[in-house]
């Protein structure tokens, strides 16, 4: 069954199983007791941090073995925070950043800190001088993704770097989805990163803080990894972790151009086979592997489920997942269609007849899916009316969007369409359906219920 969903999370490497079986046997002791055993657990801890290090690119005593890339970005900025306080408590953040990073900055905002959020533009990228305009003499801390793990678009960093570094406040960079393929560019302060990102096991999480950065750990004081991440190391893990980490990063030469010719394939040819389609993301600044467009029309949670029966595993960021009623954080951010989304980030080694197969199966599970929800055919009746009033209250996920694609024919050129919805998906959809279909959105207002969503027909 071909495994789509590598930004999720990496099949296990081969060298992680190996490592975290050999391992087994010799890292389960105390690495902090002097016995044998003790001595033998802190060599293999000792060999993770240093091996983890160089591929990072930063000193073995600035990188922190956590309990998984979650607890690094937690730690992270509340540990900076908390370091600068006496600078002040004002934090900058992308709208598209993990949801780790968010959940923090809404944590610091309501214990009294000012959050600012930087825009980006519709392919997910921010504007270095965005950042560079919010530095503020009470900044604590910045933070900037280096690659986003819905579309795949990569950051400035760098440029974002310079600017903080001219401003004297530290950059935290989410490195989870780029660092098996490579350093981090970039003058950075702060990095964290997630071992199953990459093919190492869950469970193990970096977190690197350059020397001379404030740095004040929160919560009870632990003698491990420098107080920075309480409880025993697991070292299996940890050595395992670090040596996939080594592993992919001596076969991304090598893979990184094959994967991105394959996600390229995609790119181009999914908007070709399916209609009413719109790619998402960077189209030359991505990851290798990562490729993300979104279908009018469809249902996101029930085209997931016809590609699984055609055993293809993806994810979606469409607001009508099992675990949302709302849009990607991202996608709103970029302002596009987020029905219908389907991510596909594939893993090394994927095989060039499975995205083929995929290319073949996408056209007939997306008609499947329209087909049962009523997707509309091109009518040929005009409307003599100014205004057609479509009432979608209580309809949810693409069915707005739907509705209003049926009866646009049935108004005359210049007319307009008044989508009555109380689904805040629609917000972000409708907008993005006019700019696929050539339509213009003139705005929304307030309804009786929910919110009326003015279209007016162009052509």
């Amino acid at each position: 069954m071909p495994y789509f969903d590598a930004a999720s999370s990496a099949p296990l490497h081969p060298v992680a199983r190996q490592a975290l079986l050999a391992s087994l046997d010799e890292g389960w002791a105390d690495p902090a007791r002097l016995y044998r055993e003790g001595r033998r657990g802190r060599v293999l801890l000792d060999a993770a941090r240093e091996a983890a290090a160089e591929a990072v690119g930063c000193r073995p005593d600035e990188l922190t073995f956590t309990s998984s890339g979650t607890r690094a970005v937690h730690t992270g900025i509340a540990g900076t925070l908390a370091g600068r306080r006496r600078v002040g408590r004002h934090l900058i953040v992308s709208a598209v950043e993990h949801s780790s990073v968010l959940h923090s900055a809404e944590l610091h905002e309501s214990a009294g800190g000012t959050v600012t959020q930087i825009a980006v533009d519709r392919t997910g990228m921010v504007e270095p001088s965005a950042y560079a305009a919010a530095l503020r003499a009470d900044t604590a801390l910045a933070c900037l993704q280096s690659a986003n793990h819905e579309v795949g678009t990569e950051q400035p960093v760098p440029a974002v770097a310079e600017a903080c570094r001219a401003a004297g406040v530290p950059l935290l960079v989410d490195a989870a989805q780029s660092l098996g393929w490579g350093p981090v560019e970039g003058d950075w302060s702060l990095l964290t990163a997630s071992a199953h990102k990459w093919g190492g096991p869950s469970g193990v999480g970096l977190l690197v803080v350059r020397k001379g950065v404030r740095f004040a750990p929160q919560g009870p004081v632990d003698e491990r990894e420098s107080g920075r991440a309480p409880g025993f190391e697991n070292i299996p893990a940890i050595v395992a972790a670090a040596a996939s980490l080594r592993a992919v990063r001596a076969e991304a030469a090598q893979e990184a151009p094959r994967l991105r010719e394959l996600t390229e394939r995609i790119r181009v040819r999914v908007p070709q086979a399916v209609p009413d389609v719109e790619v998402v993301g960077d189209p030359v600044r991505r990851l290798p592997g990562v490729v993300t467009f979104s279908c009018l029309y469809v249902d996101g949670e029930a085209l997931l489920h016809e590609l699984d029966r055609e055993d293809f595993s993806v994810s979606s960021g469409s607001s009508c997942t099992s675990s949302t009623l709302t849009p990607s954080h991202v996608l709103r951010a970029m302002g596009v269609l987020s029905e219908g989304n389907v991510r596909v980030s594939l893993p090394p080694g994927a095989a060039e007849e499975d995205v083929e197969r995929f290319l073949e199966v996408l056209p007939r599970a997306v008609a499947a899916v329209r087909e049962k929800l009523g997707a509309p055919v091109a009518s040929e009746i005009a409307r003599e009316e100014d205004v057609l009033v479509v009432d979608s209250l209580g309809k949810r996920c693409p069915i707005p969007v739907i509705e209003l694609a049926k009866v646009i024919g049935d108004v005359r050129v210049g007319g307009l369409v008044r989508v009555l919805s109380d689904d805040e998906a629609a917000r972000l959809d409708i907008p993005a359906w006019c700019e696929m279909r050539g339509q213009e959105y003139v705005g929304e207002e307030p309804a009786h219920k929910g919110t009326a969503y003015l279209v007016r027909r162009v052509s």
